[in-house]
């Protein structure tokens, strides 16, 4: 268990933040006004604080991660007028458009032989032509292979296109990809729940709530799955505080989340980015730091918050490592789609870079499986490690 933390009350500079620290400490419940607080707080160094405590009150000094694969079998996608915010998607005929064979899937995957992979990540496009059949012989493929690897695969979205175009529902898809070898799902799609903010960057995607439907399904499934918010775009502070609720709501009757993951706005590359003039422009490290910081708070029913390295550089992710992350981002080999929006960082990362991340951080790194157990420890004295 972790030792029993003591909030250092003198690096809070704000005094709107006392009473929520106290609120925190005590273990109660924010609420929606408290959480809009946090987001508009000038403190940043009070919020870090009181995050790191909560934080702290979970997992001590411990880091986690996981040495994880992604494959992204295809970018075709109906949505590809529609979602303005997203520059990997490509429609059938477009240049760059591309639809993996079983083979090309064996083939990237055969990178996992002999590695230290334990798990694929498996995302893609709302493809026609890439339904339950397609994805069933995938997973079991990838599971006669490679049967030591967890498979991590298809957000909500895909999941209910794959059940629009088979004329199935939710449940039967779900429970055919789980035959076949699907372990858990990632949280990518949710976006912003709020109906105004999805009209204009996702129309015709997927609504909140039925984001929160499929996810629900999958849980009484026993399907465990991650969630995620994409911010930094036309969003308001109130927006995200809304859509952290509806995660909060849904942990509360299912318990079936694993981890938050917020997901910074790439604007190169995409329509959104060019009509707000913000070409090249990435979201702040304040911004950033303030949505892992709020989401370990206001998710109180959540213990695992991750910081996405691809997003918001490995740097940031260290520094987030005192701002309520207890998880990175793994090993990844070969990401596409945030890069296709203009991520400047590397399509892979190392163990050893991981490992002098965390340990630079004065952390101690531990591997995880896919369920956030704990495999192997580097480290059990971090100040040693870091010096």
């Amino acid at each position: 268990m972790p030792p029993a933390v003591v909030l250092d009350r003198s690096r809070i500079s704000d005094p709107a933040l006392h009473a929520i620290a106290d609120r925190v400490m005590a273990g109660e419940r924010l609420t929606p006004a408290e959480g809009v607080a946090l987001f508009r707080t000038s403190d940043l160094l009070g919020l870090g604080t009181i995050a790191d405590a909560a934080n702290r009150a979970k997992h001590g000094d411990r880091v986690t991660f996981a040495a994880n694969q992604h494959i992204n079998p295809t970018n075709v996608c109906i949505l590809r007028a529609t979602c303005v915010f997203c520059s990997y998607a490509r429609l059938p005929k477009e240049d760059g458009a591309y639809r993996y064979t079983m083979d090309q899937v064996w083939a990237e995957a055969e990178q996992a032989a002999g590695a230290m992979t334990r798990e694929f990540h498996i995302v893609g496009g709302l493809d026609m032509k890439a339904g339950l059949a397609y994805y069933t012989e995938m997973f079991r493929g990838l599971k006669a292979r490679h049967p030591q690897v967890h498979i991590k695969a298809l957000t909500a979205v895909e999941i209910a296109h794959i059940a629009r175009i088979e004329k199935m529902s939710v449940r039967d898809v779900l429970v055919a990809l789980r035959e076949a070898g699907l372990d858990t799902m990632p949280g990518g799609g949710a976006e912003v729940f709020s109906p105004g903010v999805r009209a204009t960057i996702a129309d015709r995607k997927l609504a909140g709530s039925e984001w929160i439907d499929v996810h629900r399904v999958a849980h009484g499934l026993g399907i465990r799955t991650n969630c995620t918010m994409l911010y930094g775009h036309v969003e308001t502070v109130e927006d995200r505080i809304h859509h952290l609720g509806m995660l909060r709501d849904l942990q509360n009757e299912t318990g079936g989340f694993l981890a938050y993951i917020p997901l910074a706005y790439h604007p190169d590359n995409n329509e959104l980015g060019a009509e707000l003039g913000r070409q090249g422009t990435a979201t702040t490290g304040v911004d950033d730091l303030k949505n892992l910081a709020v989401g370990r708070l206001f998710l109180d029913n959540f213990d695992h918050v991750k910081s996405h390295w691809i997003m918001v550089t490995p740097a940031l992710s260290q520094l987030s490592l005192h701002f309520g992350v207890n998880d990175l981002e793994g090993t990844v080999v070969r990401e596409k789609i945030y890069h296709e929006a203009g991520a400047h960082t590397a399509q892979a990362m190392s163990l050893d870079e991981l490992l002098r991340i965390i340990r630079g951080a004065g952390k101690i790194p531990a591997e995880r499986d896919s369920f956030y157990n704990v495999i192997r420890t580097f480290d059990d004295d971090p100040t040693r490690a870091a010096a």
